[in-house]
Parts: structure tokens; C-alpha cells; sequence
């Protein structure tokens, strides 16, 4: 797949930047700002990662959630990236994002207001990313964050700008492999000291039949006071969704036990 025609570069970035300061942006040229979704601290954000030479080109949402955009970014070698920009914080995110924070001393000190804990979300998955990938858990390599922006390996589905698929959304040929070896992904977790707390189908990719593991936000260390309950928690989601598909699983119990006493 060639790259479409459309995409943001630096001069683009610097332009709105500019009539932002002006408080003049009209519609056509925020049309041009893919989704129309950049604020002014976002543009600077953006500015600074072209400037640094971690972006040339910024395309298309890729993947949408609630608290976070993912686009398609290339990087000035060429090298595919996702761009994972973190945008929303409402009062639900606050109330239940903060438990994955409070009592995780790389954080210590949290502060309460918007950008703050949107730009805190950012770096907690970065470091958590950075963490599970050195210990060899299959996740994306992660390059960069700043600010509210994740940059990120961008992990295809054998077509430039195409994502891999959510396993919630594969026809799975053989699912005992596939639950076996998202089993010895848990396992990978645990041994590099973390607990993602957000395993699901919603956030595994699928790439030549193998799991990829994503969306490190709401991971803790093995530390952390609720750890063993987001654990098990992971544990009985991930082994519920393949009992739906038929795969005969291991008791989650005995897993969760297993894993806590390092076997």
C-alpha cells in the first residue's frame, strides 16, 4: 500500500499553531488537522516530536477509544509508527483510573487536574510498555512519549497503514494455541514485576496467528496493593473469552496460584 495523499507534516503543524495563537483558525484548515481533535497543547506536543525527527508524516485514526486516538505516523527513515494521543479526561476517567495510580510509587505524587493526570496516563503506559517489552512480553516496541502522546512500533495486519485485528474480531483457526500462548503472555507479565489490569480480547492483537499484547495504561507492578485482585481479575477474563470459543481451559484459580508462587 502506497501512502495516501493526505497527511500532516510539520508546516501544517506550525500553520495551526500560529492561527491558534490567533484564535483564527478557519474551517477549511481545521479540516486539514486529521479528525479535528488537536488542541492547542496537543499541536504543541506534535511540534516538538516532528522537530526531535520522531515523525515526518501523521495520517488517519486507526483505532478509537474513549480516552485516546491512534493514528498512522512515518517516521523520517520511513518506519510505519502508531501515534497514540490521549486527549479526553472526564470525571468517570478520574474515578476509575485513579486506583491503578494511587499506590504505584513511580507515582507518588498525582496531581488532580486535567492535563496533569492525562499527561501522567501517557507516561504510566510508556514506562509500563517499555517494562513488559525488555522482558520479551509480545507487545509493540515503544519509541517515545511526550506530553500526551505515545509513539509506538506500528504493528500491521500485512498492509501499510492497516492495524492488526483485535482478537475479539478473528476467526481463530486452532484457539487452544492461541489461549496458550496468551497464557504464556500472563506468565511473561508476572515475571517482568507487572499485571496488566486491563486483559481482554479488546486489548490482544492478532499478527501471524500470534497474540500481541496492547493498552499498558492501567498496568501496576506486582507491588502494588491491588495487584493480586487485578490479576486474577485478567486472568478470569482472558480464560472465560476462550471457554466461549470452546478451548478447555485451566482452572483460574489454580493459574492465579501458580503464578503467585513463581512457578
Amino acid at each position: 500500500m502506497k501512502e495516501p495523499d493526505e497527511a500532516i507534516e510539520v508546516h501544517d503543524i506550525e500553520r495551526l499553531i500560529h492561527r491558534r495563537k490567533e484564535r483564527r483558525l478557519k474551517d477549511e484548515e481545521r479540516r486539514k488537522v486529521v479528525e479535528e481533535v488537536f488542541d492547542y497543547r496537543t499541536l504543541l506536543a506534535l511540534h516538538k516530536l516532528f522537530s526531535r525527527g520522531v515523525l515526518q508524516r501523521l495520517y488517519g485514526v486507526v483505532a478509537a477509544g474513549k480516552e485516546a486516538r491512534v493514528y498512522w505516523g512515518v517516521s523520517p527513515e520511513g518506519r510505519d509508527l502508531a501515534v497514540k494521543i490521549f486527549l479526553v479526561v472526564t470525571a468517570e476517567f478520574r474515578k476509575s483510573r485513579l486506583r491503578y495510580m494511587v499506590g504505584d510509587p513511580r507515582f507518588r505524587r498525582i496531581r488532580r487536574d486535567p492535563w496533569s493526570l492525562i499527561r501522567m496516563w501517557c507516561y504510566k503506559e510508556y514506562r509500563n510498555l517499555s517494562r513488559a517489552y525488555r522482558a520479551g512480553v509480545s507487545t509493540p516496541e515503544p519509541l517515545t512519549a511526550y506530553e500526551n502522546i505515545l509513539v509506538m512500533e506500528f504493528v500491521d495486519a500485512g498492509e501499510r497503514g492497516v492495524p492488526a485485528p483485535l482478537l475479539k474480531s478473528v476467526e481463530l483457526e486452532d484457539p487452544t494455541s492461541m489461549y496458550l500462548q496468551v497464557k504464556e503472555e500472563i506468565r511473561n507479565i508476572v515475571r517482568a514485576g507487572l499485571v496488566h489490569a486491563d486483559l481482554s480480547e479488546y486489548n490482544i492483537l492478532v499478527k501471524d496467528n500470534r497474540p500481541v499484547i496492547i493498552d499498558w495504561g492501567s498496568a501496576v507492578l506486582l507491588s502494588h496493593p491491588h495487584a493480586e485482585e487485578f490479576l486474577l481479575h485478567d486472568i478470569r477474563t482472558v480464560f472465560a473469552y476462550f471457554r466461549r470459543l470452546g478451548v478447555s481451559t485451566d482452572d483460574p484459580i489454580e493459574f492465579f496460584r501458580s503464578l503467585m508462587a513463581g512457578e
